[in-house]
This record gives C-alpha cells, sequence and structure tokens, in this order.
C-alpha cells in the first residue's frame, strides 16, 4: 500500500484586488490578465495543488463573503492575494478580520519587462501592483494578520518554488486539523520532553490524541489470517534483502512471520479507526510477541506518522513531514540523536532509533534482518536495516514549553561515513549539522528541543518556516547564521513576545 495523494482535491484561491472607479473596461482588463497570471501558477510543476481563480474584488462585504467562504470549503487550504491595480486597503479590513485560511501576498505584475516606448497613463492605471500592494501590506501590517510574501513574475521558477512551498506547507496545516493519532499504551516512564498537553494540541493544531490499550491491538494481531501473512511475508522477499536465517525454511522464519503479523494488525488498527498517525512503547507490549520494527518502518514508508515511547509529538510532525513532502524526491522518519564523534574536523552525529527508522530515507535496497534486542522484554524483532543517504537535510523536534508548543529545526549535511558500521543492526543517518556540531548542539540544549525528531530529505527549512506562520507557531531555526549568544537572545525575545502577546 502506498500513501494516497494529499494534495488530490485540494486548492488555493487566487484573489485579485481593485476598485470600482476604474470602470468596466479596466476591471475587464484585470480579470483577464488575473487569470493569466494564476493560469501560469496553476500549470506550474512545483505547485502541487490546483491553483484556482475568483472574480475581481472590489468592495468590503464581497471580499468578507470570499473570506468566509475559503475558510468553510474543506477543498480550500489557502488563498494568494494580488493587488492588480491600487486597491484602498480599508475595503479589506472586514474580510481580514474574518480570514483563518493562510495567507500568501503575492506582489507581481503582469509583464516581465516593461514596454517602455508604448507606456502611458492608461498602462499606468491598469499596472498598479507596485503600490497598490504596499497599500495592502499596511493594512496586513497594522492588523498583524500573518503572511507569506512572494515578490517576481510567476513564470520565474524561484516564485513557483515559494508558491509550491507555501502549497505544501498549507496542505500540512491542513492535515493537522483532522489527524487522528492512535497511542498504543502511554509515555515512556518517567520522560519528560515525550509528554505534553493533548488538549492545547487539539486547540492548537486540530489534532486529536488518544490512548488505546496496548492488547486492543494484539487482538487485531491475533486475528490476521495465515493467508495475508503469506501475501506479506512473500512483499517482504521481493522487496528487501531478507537475511537468510528469515526466509521460508530458515530457523528464524516464524519470526518474519510474526513480524508481518504485527504490521497487518497494526494496519488493521489504523485503517479502521481512520488513524494517519501512532505510538508504541517498548514499556507496554502486552501480548504482543515482538516490539514492532519492521510494521512501524513500512507504515512510515507507507505515509503514516510514528512516534516511539509514546511520542505523539513527534508523531505529528513525521505525518505532516510525509505530507507535505509527498511526491518529492528524499523522505522523512522518526529520528534520535544518539552519539557523536568528536574529533576536530570530522564531527558528526550519529542518528538512529532501537528499530523505527523509514527507509524512505535511503534509495538502496535495505536487509531484512533479526536480532536480540535487550530492552522491552519480548523475542527477538525483525527489522530493515540500511544507510540514509547524503544529501541536504533537516531535523525538526516539539517542545511542549507550558504556554505554547516550540519547534527546534537544525539544518543538516546528511554524509557517508568514514568507517563502516558492520554491527550497527538498525536504519541509520550520519549527519553533520549546521553550523557546526558544537554549536548546533549547544543551540538545541538551550532550545529545549525534543531527543525525538522527524529527519527530512525531501524538504527544506522553508516549508517549516511556512507552517509555524500558518500554525501561529514559535520556530527556533539552527543554521549556517546560528551563534550560542545569539540564539541565547532569539529565545528571549520569543519569551517576551510569546507572553506578551498571550497577555500573560
Amino acid at each position: 500500500m502506498t500513501m494516497r495523494d494529499p494534495f488530490d482535491g485540494r486548492q488555493i484561491w487566487f484573489l485579485t484586488g481593485s476598485q470600482e472607479l476604474y470602470g468596466p473596461d479596466v476591471l475587464e482588463q484585470v480579470a483577464t490578465q488575473s487569470q493569466a497570471v494564476a493560469a501560469m501558477l496553476d500549470d506550474a510543476s512545483e505547485v502541487p495543488v490546483r491553483i484556482v481563480w475568483k472574480p475581481v474584488l472590489t468592495d468590503s462585504e464581497t471580499i468578507r463573503r470570499i473570506m468566509l467562504d475559503a475558510a468553510s470549503d474543506d477543498r480550500c487550504v489557502g488563498v494568494i492575494a494580488w493587488m492588480h491595480t491600487f486597491s484602498p486597503a480599508k475595503m479589506w479590513i472586514r474580510g481580514l478580520r474574518v480570514l483563518t485560511t493562510p495567507l500568501l501576498q503575492l506582489h507581481t505584475q503582469v509583464n516581465v519587462e516593461l514596454p517602455w516606448s508604448e507606456i502611458d497613463m492608461d498602462f499606468m492605471n491598469l499596472n498598479q501592483a507596485a503600490h497598490g500592494d504596499r497599500e495592502f501590506g499596511y493594512i496586513l501590517s497594522r492588523m498583524a494578520v500573518p503572511r507569506k510574501v512572494v515578490v517576481g513574475h510567476a513564470s520565474d521558477p524561484r516564485v513557483r518554488s515559494q508558491v509550491g512551498t507555501f502549497a505544501r506547507a498549507a496542505v500540512g496545516a491542513a492535515e493537522l486539523l483532522s489527524l487522528a493519532v492512535a497511542r498504543f499504551g502511554d509515555n515512556m516512564r518517567g520522560v519528560a520532553v515525550t509528554e505534553g498537553d493533548k488538549t492545547e494540541a487539539e486547540t492548537v493544531f486540530g489534532s486529536s490524541v488518544n490512548t488505546w490499550g496496548v492488547n486492543d491491538l494484539a487482538e487485531r494481531v491475533r486475528d490476521v489470517a495465515g493467508k495475508a501473512v503469506d501475501e506479506v511475508v512473500d512483499e517482504y522477499l521481493d522487496s528487501y534483502d531478507v537475511a537468510a536465517e528469515l526466509r521460508p525454511g530458515g530457523e528464524r522464519h516464524d519470526s518474519l512471520r510474526e513480524g508481518g503479523r504485527i504490521e497487518l494488525g497494526i494496519r488493521a488498527f489504523l485503517e479502521d479507526g481512520g488513524f494517519d498517525a501512532f505510538t508504541t512503547n517498548f514499556e507496554d507490549l502486552g501480548a504482543l510477541r515482538q516490539l514492532p520494527g519492521l510494521g512501524v518502518q513500512r507504515l512510515m514508508a507507507d505515509g503514516y506518522g510514528f512516534g516511539a515511547e509514546g511520542d505523539w509529538k513527534t508523531a505529528l510532525l513525521v505525518r505532516v513531514a510525509k505530507v507535505m513532502g509527498y511526491g518529492l524526491p528524499g523522505g522523512a522518519s522518526l529520528m534520535e540523536d544518539y552519539t557523536y564523534n568528536l574529533q576536530p574536523g570530522s564531527e558528526v552525529i550519529l542518528g538512529a532509533h532501537m528499530l523505527e527508522v523509514c527507509p524512505t530515507l535511503t534509495t538502496s535496497r535495505p536487509r531484512l534482518e533479526i536480532h536480540p534486542l535487550s530492552i522491552g522484554d519480548r523475542e527477538d524483532p525483525v527489522r530493515l536495516v540500511f544507510e540514509a543517504d547524503p544529501g541536504p537535510g533537516i531535523v525538526v523536534s516539539m517542545s511542549d514549553m507550558r504556554e505554547r508548543f516550540r519547534l527546534v529545526a537544525n539544518v543538516v549535511d546528511v554524509v557517508t561515513p568514514e568507517h563502516e558500521l558492520p554491527r550497527l543492526p538498525v536504519g541509520h543517518a550520519v549527519w553533520t549539522p549546521h553550523p557546526d556540531l558544537p554549536t548546533s548542539a549547544a543551540a538545541w540544549l538551550l532550545a529545549g528541543g525534543a531527543h525525538h525528531t522527524v529527519m527530512t530529505t525531501a524538504l527544506t527549512r522553508e516549508a517549516f518556516d511556512d507552517l509555524a506562520r500558518m500554525l501561529s507557531a514559535e520556530l527556533v531555526v539552527i543554521d549556517t547564521d546560528t551563534t550560542q549568544e545569539g540564539i541565547e537572545k532569539e529565545l528571549r525575545w520569543n519569551a517576551a513576545y510569546r507572553r506578551m502577546a498571550q497577555g500573560a
């Protein structure tokens, strides 16, 4: 099974501002030209959703109504606003007061080059976005309306890429509004960062997080038919390099079948309950014979969000990264910073987890193996073993900071290890964090970033900038420009701003 296309049926509405002052002939030209701009974006391969043009807006009530319509239409995940001519901003106030949909302010014009020898006052009256958008920008800033600003012609690949990233983030934000997470058991005992206010998460993000007993899952695993197990084992044999002891006739083949049974049981539970993310916990396995490893990896590869040890916040992040990155090269997975190489000049982070790293991080053919696990007190679990492909990436965590959720993101370069890891029997990644390991680690610690993250090699920082803006969430980014002194100041400013904004 593969992930359903999260962009299918989604729309971003293209809104054009003008005014009746110009008369019907000019407004007809405005409509024709704005349709052409919207069509350029709709045709762009970088933009994964439909760009739907709406009639030109020239009065306060029409603007208010279109904003309400956008909020009530489940297909609409965002709006693009462009002031083709001069659109007096006071007419936008009522609409902006009811706006709940992510907004992109597009500062553009129909022509790329000025027709210097042909410019007359008719041309100037029609092509006024250079100052019409400034009027609109003023009222957005005065009303503190969050928005992304994109400047340039709709034919420019840079502009199309920025609009496409906005669209991906908007679909990710919409996904959170209806996301349901199934927690099998609670979080790991005594751990702080995997805790969090689930009610507040539903208030802020819209995502529901609830718990089911592990034995509810174990019953579904027990009920899986033998024929279904046969079929999924055949799929394993076709898809992976399966260790000889796990193959049919091998001495550990029954362990592979049990891993398949667990996968099918989890999958059925999630599909029947309408869940797109889940958690497990090695301290609460009930009647399960193995800690789920292989099944979790494959479910993540199919687009499900996952958090280990009850970490529902990371499950949210993994799912939204899967949605935003759909169709792009690279992948997304639960990740954990495990250990460092601190040799000067070769500082890297080795990331992994006990079992649950998603194979979308590699283009190589994973190995399917079985090894003892000294934690969880169950039978040896099966798992996919591989090394993440080298290339750019980003790791992001979510922490509950009492009065707000904080996203912490570190831009990284996934690298090929200088040495082989023949005795590490899990999926893993090695990366160099920006700006360097000491600075990034110090900044992460100061920010209270979690030890569980989502690693994505499909998305860039821009997608999480856009997402955080849409969610009004705090985002702390660690990149090439980060210093320890700077991050300490940023955190203090952020705390002051958030408390002031909340009236604390």
